[in-house]
């Protein structure tokens, strides 16, 4: 698969309860829109912003952040907004890397993860998570409602049910195809920037000063039956600390957990890096440390309590989506850092 990530995310998001509808013509003129910025060069690290602030990785984040701004643009918590936010791309069944209609591993099973933190260090985690199509929304009960952090599999699926949630079926009919066409080879073999980030992240800073982020994903497309990569991860990720900023990471989750993405980007922020320099960092050592930086992408954007956002990536083509009370709506493209020797 080779085609770029605007034409393999066909436009669509169904609506949801209590959030408003969107057609597949509004998603595509806002993501339309969303390219002509990427084309006007806007760049991470010359962008300062106004609270409330909301940014979300890949081209989904334009649709994210539109609905996560009616919670902070009202006076809305970033707890809030960042859950409503990322429902968007769990619901809609054109989007093969999250939610509904994401792309199942090898058996053919859609399994979710997803992972939420609020200013007061709270969170919740899920993974492993089959039949529901808002994991986002089952973390943030076990944020409130347990005393865990994280559940995962049946004991995951089960505590959903008992808090009201509905099974579901997730496979839809073109990630089934898509399943099938791919048992014929059984090749697994992400291509970067496309099977390869399989996340949206999303952090908020809110009027209140008060940083929250989300992260959910389907996961890699075709993992092994019980694959879990970093979304679920608090510390890998999704990590933010109140008094500093927050982070979160897409891309092979593999390489995410061996280095800590988030926290490291958190705790260099607290050292005194601006985001984009925090974020720079992190990928740096992920190119150091692996293998083969070649044939991986892994993306981390990064938001700090005076609204300064950054991003950083291995590879070319990843961006992420900004939103301000002085930025509209638009695709920042991330700088990339892996050079060939």
């Amino acid at each position: 698969m080779s085609q770029s990530r605007k034409e393999f995310l066909k436009t669509g998001v169904a609506g949801l309860a209590g959030m408003g509808t969107f057609t597949a013509t509004q998603v595509a003129a806002k993501e339309s829109s969303a390219a002509k910025k990427i084309s006007n060069g806007l760049s991470s690290d010359k962008i300062n912003t106004v609270k409330p602030v909301v940014l979300s990785t890949w081209i989904h984040g334009i649709v994210a952040n539109e609905e996560a701004w009616k919670v902070l643009e009202n006076g809305g918590t970033s707890l809030d907004a960042v859950e409503l936010g990322v429902k968007t791309a769990e619901a809609d069944p054109t989007n093969q890397s999250v939610g509904l209609g994401g792309f199942p591993d090898r058996e053919g099973r859609v399994t979710l993860d997803a992972c939420i933190m609020n200013h007061e260090q709270q969170c919740g985690s899920v993974a492993f998570l089959e039949h529901i199509v808002h994991p986002i929304s089952v973390a943030r009960k076990v944020m409130e409602e347990t005393p865990h952090v994280m559940l995962v599999g049946n004991g995951a699926l089960q505590f959903a049910e008992q808090q009201g949630f509905k099974r579901q079926n997730l496979l839809t009919e073109a990630s089934e195809n898509a399943w099938r066409k791919w048992l014929e080879d059984s090749k697994y073999a992400p291509v970067i920037n496309v099977e390869n980030h399989d996340t949206i992240g999303m952090l908020a800073l809110d009027d209140s000063g008060n940083i929250s982020g989300a992260c959910t994903t389907s996961g890699a497309a075709y993992k092994m039956h019980g694959r879990v990569g970093d979304s679920p991860i608090i510390g890998a990720g999704l990590y933010l600390d109140n008094e500093v900023g927050g982070a979160v990471a897409t891309g092979l989750g593999e390489a995410v957990i061996r280095s800590a993405g988030a926290s490291v980007a958190v705790e260099l922020i607290r050292q005194g890096y601006t985001p984009q320099q925090a974020c720079d960092e992190v990928i740096a050592r992920i190119i150091s440390k692996e293998k083969e930086p070649k044939s991986l992408q892994v993306g981390v954007i990064a938001l700090n309590k005076q609204g300064v956002v950054g991003g950083s990536a291995i590879h070319p083509g990843f961006n992420y989506a900004l939103l301000s009370k002085e930025q509209e709506n638009g695709m920042i493209d991330a700088p990339h850092l892996f050079k060939e020797e």
